[in-house]
């Protein structure tokens, strides 16, 4: 007699997730088979330390050897503090980083020895550093996922630094030369020129520059976000993933309440497609991840575009407290 077949009418969820756990212990083979030696990374940073300890003072007197070193120095700690970060909110807050170099090493030279100039340049050094950390983490993590060679993605970070090294001073320079840069009432105002020099100024006039009970909060914020990071690893799983991360509680107060809606509304779509079907949500998550965060920077082109040709929108949205829109409308008596 003939055997009938029978069709599963119910995907079992414990195969699915037996299938993505083969999937992520072959990305892991493949990417722990080509690991960097520690000693290349190693040499290869205190060579960079030593050029530029011998070579940036030369550039700016006031920026003395040892200012580099120790920035060097910490550079590490910040850089991985950086990377996870960026891993986790896919925000990198170099110039954050960058800020607190420009703080302490501009209180620490002081006025009388060029303060303002030590701390704009420990800014572009830090920045410069855990930037990179940052986007070399997230070049790993796309050669994890996609099966490539850790020392290929290393390789071809090295070589595009090197372009930038070129290709970015010429671009400044063809700038300067051809625009008014830096004029306030100009085309290219560079407006964080000023930002930055103000905030050294204010590394040199030390904590007393300050808002009232500016340190205060930001003492307070420290020990909320370390109580809290305690506290979720101590819970179980199941009731942690319900705490927020102080990182990505922080970010919104850096780049908008955008960045929030953006983030609950992406979350929201995976957590029903989850529901809906586990194994495509998993493995293609972060590509629609990665798709809706791309197509949101692409839009920087037309409007770029469109700001350079002096393109005026046909209409403006714009929204007021109740306060202020009763006078509006008592301005436009209506």
């Amino acid at each position: 007699m003939r055997k009938r077949m029978t069709i599963p009418l119910k995907i079992n969820s414990t195969d699915v997730v037996a299938e993505v756990s083969a999937i992520e212990k072959r990305r892991d083979e493949v990417f722990m088979k080509d690991t960097i030696p520690v000693w290349i990374a190693a040499s290869g940073y205190v060579g960079l330390a030593a050029i530029s300890t011998a070579v940036i003072p030369q550039f700016f007197p006031h920026m003395k050897w040892y200012y580099v070193f120790i920035s060097y120095v910490f550079a590490p700690v910040m850089a991985f503090c950086n990377a996870y970060g960026a891993g986790l909110t896919d925000q990198n807050l170099a110039y954050n980083y960058g800020k607190v170099a420009l703080f302490a090493f501009a209180a620490w030279a002081g006025a009388e020895h060029g303060g303002v100039i030590v701390g704009l340049v420990t800014c572009g050094v830090m920045k410069s550093f855990v930037a990179t950390s940052a986007d070399l983490m997230q070049d790993f993590k796309t050669g994890h996922l996609t099966l490539s060679s850790p020392r290929s993605m290393f390789l071809s970070q090295l070589i595009g630094n090197f372009m930038g090294c070129i290709i970015a001073p010429l671009t400044f320079w063809l700038f300067y030369e051809a625009f008014d840069v830096g004029n306030p009432d100009g085309e290219y105002k560079a407006p964080f020129a000023l930002i930055y020099r103000n905030m050294a100024i204010l590394g040199v006039e030390g904590f007393s520059a300050l808002p009232s009970h500016c340190l205060q909060i930001c003492c307070g914020a420290f020990i909320f976000s370390v109580v809290v990071n305690v506290i979720r690893g101590k819970l179980p799983d199941r009731i942690s993933a319900y705490i927020p991360l102080p990182m990505a509680m922080a970010i919104p107060f850096y780049v908008g309440s955008y960045f929030a809606i953006d983030m609950c509304v992406g979350s929201a779509i995976l957590f029903i497609w989850h529901k809906i079907d586990y194994k495509k949500a998993e493995t293609f998550g972060p590509t629609m991840a990665s798709g809706l965060i791309c197509g949101e920077g692409l839009w920087i082109v037309p409007e770029a575009i469109l700001s350079l040709t002096k393109v005026k929108p046909p209409i403006c949205m714009k929204f007021l407290s109740n306060q202020m829109n009763q006078k509006v409308d008592k301005f436009l008596h209506i």
